[in-house]
């Protein structure tokens, strides 16, 4: 049997965390690239696992 967790004790507990505000602040070009190298060599890595998992 599911037995459903009572969430109003939750709402009562404090939060041990305290967050800080991140600063946000915009890429460089290069750190652009750099992403955009990581990512397209990911989808290429997972294009040829797919090509060699479904031939």
């Amino acid at each position: 049997m599911i037995i459903k967790l009572d969430t109003s004790v939750f709402r009562f507990a404090k939060s041990k965390v305290q967050t800080e505000e991140k600063i946000i602040s915009n890429l460089t070009k290069a750190q652009w690239i750099n992403a955009d190298r990581i990512v397209m060599a990911a989808m290429f890595a997972a294009t040829i696992a797919g090509a060699i998992l479904f031939n």
